[in-house]
Order: C-alpha cells, then structure tokens, then sequence
C-alpha cells in the first residue's frame, strides 16, 4: 500500500510542480494565472492537452514547441520533476502527518520562489503573502518547535538577512523569504539553514563562475540557496546539529 501512495504523491508533486512554475513565471511580470491560456511563448500558439503533460510533453517534443520548433525553457520540466520528487521525500520522511504537511507546504514555497527567482532575480510579495497566513496558521499546530522558538526563527531569519541586505548582500526579497522560512523551521534550525545556504550558494556560484557560465562580479540568486537550506533543515536538523555538538563535545 505505501509504494501505491508514494507513487501517488509522487505524480501529485509533479503535477502541482506545473502550477508552480506558472505561478512562479507569471506572478513576477504580473499575469493572470488564468488568461491567457498556456501558449507558446515563441509564436503564441495555444498548447493543447497533449502539450501540456508535465515532464513527458518536454521530452517526447525534445524541449521544442510542436508548432514553430522554438526551444521551451527546461524551468519546466525542472521544476515539475524536482517537485514530485521533493513531495517524495517529505512523504517517506514524515508520512501523511501534521509535520508531512507542513513539508509538503514549505516545499511547495521553495519551487515557486527558486523559479521565480532563476528567472526574474525576484522573490515575488504576493507568493510570500499568500504563504504567510498559511505558515501563521499551521506552524503553531504542527511545527517542531515551541512557539517562541518558531518565532524567534523568524526574528533572526530576518536580522541577519537584513544586516547583509543593508550591506548590499542581498536583496530584500531574500530577508523576507528568510523570516518566513525561520518562523517555519525555527530557532536554531534556522542559524543550520543559513550556514548550509551559504554553503550551498558559495560552492553553486564557484562552480559557474569556472565554467564560465556566469561572471565573477554577475548578480547570482540567493533564494533558492536559502529555500534548499531550509528543506535541509527541516529534514534533518535536529540530527545534524546533535551530531556537531557531540563531535565536539
């Protein structure tokens, strides 16, 4: 029976993950999630059912539009298939529980705002609004955390982003992002987050910079950097922050 509802939550990520990345590209340039309909952004060709299969419309097409051969952006099938596999993990990793939820919903955050912001360099408000009475709701109930530690999450989630935004080290989008997900994972999850985001963006932002697929002074996003620290904590931090200070204890 699990393997029946791990492939069924599997193929529902998937298929939210298509959503997300509509959201995630329309939000930004503020479209309608509705009008117009899915098209070709080449030659504005409205996509039919079979266009619009997540993941395998990609690849049975070879990544180009059926209709004038332009190529579509692999945000796509992506985002789709990190998303199924990210609602995956949540769901092998707490199962159809308060806390499963709670994944499920901040993986859900982490998909829109790291295409949004791959492609736009923005964190759009309106997502993070959306979220926020969700989190504000839902954290108390089914968090790890007491709710002083979820909120003191948020205070320093957002401190130190701010302290590097008035720096010049990020961009506000990021400091906002970062409260929300410290309410979410909490405190001192959130400090693990951080330090695991930096790590994460250091060694990203090396490696495109020696492939040359960015420049050294190019602007690099940040968000999906956090977002990953994040699942990562929420996961298994509590794991890995006994694991450190047994080692130097």
């Amino acid at each position: 029976m699990t393997i029946f509802i791990a492939i069924y939550i599997t193929l529902l990520g998937i298929i939210l993950g298509s959503f997300y990345n509509v959201v995630a590209l329309r939000v930004p340039v503020q479209e309608s999630l509705i009008h117009p309909p899915s098209h070709c952004p080449g030659c504005n060709t409205r996509l039919k059912r079979r266009d619009l299969i997540p993941v395998f419309s990609y690849l049975i097409s070879g990544g180009k539009c059926r209709y004038c051969g332009s190529k579509v952006s692999p945000l796509y099938p992506l985002g789709e298939t990190v998303t199924g596999l990210l609602f995956l993990w949540v769901y092998l990793e707490f199962g159809l529980t308060g806390q499963g939820l709670l994944g499920f919903l901040l993986v859900s955050l982490s998909i829109i705002i790291t295409v949004a912001d791959l492609k736009y360099m923005l964190i759009p408000n309106k997502v993070l609004l959306f979220f926020l009475p969700i989190f504000l709701i839902v954290v108390p109930f089914m968090g790890e955390f007491s709710l002083w530690q979820h909120l003191l999450g948020a205070v320093v989630g957002g401190g130190v982003t701010l302290l590097l935004a008035l720096f010049g080290g990020m961009g506000l989008g990021d400091v906002k992002l970062f409260a929300l997900l410290g309410w979410v994972i909490g405190f001192p999850n959130v400090i693990l987050a951080f330090m695991l985001a930096c790590l994460l963006g250091t060694v990203v932002g090396g490696l495109l910079i020696v492939f040359r697929i960015v420049h050294k002074k190019q602007p690099f996003p940040f968000g999906p950097s956090l977002a990953a620290g994040a699942l990562i904590t929420y996961g298994y931090g509590s794991a890995l922050i006994s694991t450190y200070f047994s080692l130097i204890g």
